[in-house]
């Protein structure tokens, strides 16, 4: 899962140039990049207020662009670079000023922010003499400074009374953003849930895009089209299937309409980069999630001998820890009972490798088929939607609240109310009318329970109609 809240990298990657210039990339510590780039654009001499403003402003512009993935996202091997017409000045190898390291080394892990934004503020700057900005004026923070002006003072100065000075101690290596498996139909979790949301917002400026409602972290057929939608318009491989060019893609184009690199940001909010899915799953916990693991796991036991039966009750016990470790035994992965991102994908394609050929055009007088492994919704089509709409309407004969459908196989408006209905009158979480693999699974429940219960043989006819 990508790193959605700003943290401080160990190391750099500097490149010593233009982007698109033919340069040596360097790597180095962070705090060793931030003391060069103050020791290269700032004097040691000047008032320690103005100093310590100039290097949080240094600050904030570095982690902005590695928080972005500026470079990155746009195909490059490097974080920043040293090019003053793009980024900080950093010469390789100089000599560094003993305060100006002494206050690096005190305010490394600390950045500004616009109050109530996540991101790192794109603190532009310039040196106020040779070249003039909508930032911070370098030369003039001396002078305020000299009037007796505090480093939060100057910053305010010059980017407004909404920002806030942020410490964090989440200081790690850089890692791409890009998920480790490419996402496409089926896919689900706080991923696709990203894309979703990013390309919703993309949208709005390129009205080609359709929005994807709701977003739900479920890759279904409406977010592969937007996938496509947005492929076919940035000139990438029309498959549907985003990796990693098309994740990037999107990220720089997200960030570009929304101007995180740019003081008039919009910013992004925590709503924005909220988590509504575990990234992993182990004992103790409980829910939805928990679920869609107990369901998978007690599908593939049954053509899986080494697999224990499990009960599907949304409590990861010791029953299912120990139908985890099976499969991970299995299989070949790391025997710990805790599913993170391999030993979920691996579950996924075993499953799906299973219900790929099940024939769910044959849904009359059996029990309920499996989940398909694709999220239906409204607009879907086919024999699987047939499927479901059966299950409804014959829980719809015993279930007032639930409205009769005709299974015709297209998923409209009449197949969405009754997907509602049916989660209200159950209790599902979820309210929207996507049926994701818990809302099948209930469905498939109550669809089974109904259909024994009235089967009946000649024995056990009363002889009279039971109204």
């Amino acid at each position: 899962m990508p790193e959605l809240l700003p943290y401080i990298p160990e190391t750099v990657t500097v490149h010593l140039g233009a982007p698109d210039q033919s340069a040596q990339n360097v790597t180095v510590s962070f705090p060793d990049y931030i003391k060069n780039v103050a020791s290269s654009e700032i004097y040691p001499t000047w008032p320690e207020s103005a100093i310590r403003a100039n290097i949080y402003a240094q600050l904030s512009f570095a982690l902005n662009r590695i928080y972005t993935e500026y470079y990155r996202s746009r195909g490059y091997p490097f974080d920043i670079t040293s090019s003053t017409s793009y980024d900080q000045a950093f010469f390789n190898g100089r000599d560094i000023f003993d305060n100006i390291s002494r206050i690096v080394n005190e305010i490394f892990n600390s950045y500004l922010v616009r109050q109530g934004f996540v991101e790192p503020l794109f603190a532009q700057y310039c040196d106020g003499y040779r070249t003039t900005c909508d930032g911070l004026s370098q030369w003039g923070t001396v002078e305020l400074a000299n009037q007796g002006y505090t480093p939060y003072e100057i910053l305010t100065y010059y980017y407004g009374d909404n920002i806030d000075i942020v410490r964090t101690d989440n200081v790690r290596s850089i890692t791409s953003s890009v998920p480790a498996v490419p996402l496409r139909l089926g896919s689900s979790g706080n991923e696709v849930l990203q894309i979703q949301r990013r390309l919703n917002r993309i949208s709005t400026n390129f009205p080609a895009i359709p929005k994807i409602y709701p977003t739900n972290g479920l890759f279904g057929n409406s977010t592969e089209e937007a996938v496509r939608a947005f492929q076919k318009i940035f000139g990438l491989t029309q498959d549907g299937i985003v990796g990693q060019a098309t994740w990037y893609r999107i990220q720089y184009i997200f960030n570009s309409v929304k101007k995180l690199s740019d003081l008039r940001s919009e910013g992004l909010t925590l709503p924005d980069i909220s988590l509504q899915f575990p990234t992993i799953l182990s004992r103790g916990m409980t829910g939805d999630e928990v679920r869609i693991l107990q369901y998978y796991l007690r599908y593939v036991a049954q053509y899986i001998s080494t697999l224990p039966p499990l009960n599907v009750d949304g409590i990861f016990g010791p029953a299912t820890e120990e139908a985890v470790r099976a499969f991970q035994r299995t299989y070949g992965l790391t025997e710990d009972g805790i599913v993170g991102l391999v030993t979920w994908n691996k579950l996924y394609n075993v499953y799906l490798g299973l219900v790929s050929d099940v024939p769910y055009s044959e849904v009359e007088n059996n029990l309920a088929l499996p989940y398909p492994g694709i999220p239906l919704e409204l607009g879907d089509a086919g024999d699987q939607v047939r499927a479901l709409q059966t299950y409804l309407n014959y829980i719809a004969r015993y279930e007032p609240s639930i409205p009769s459908l005709t299974p015709d196989g297209i998923f409209g408006e009449a197949t969405q109310n009754a997907v509602i209905a049916f989660k209200k009158q159950f209790g599902l979480e979820d309210q929207s009318g996507v049926v994701g693999p818990t809302a099948w699974a209930r469905i498939a429940e109550v669809y089974d329970t109904l259909y024994l219960s009235h089967l009946a043989d000649e024995s056990q006819y009363p002889g009279y109609v039971v109204e």
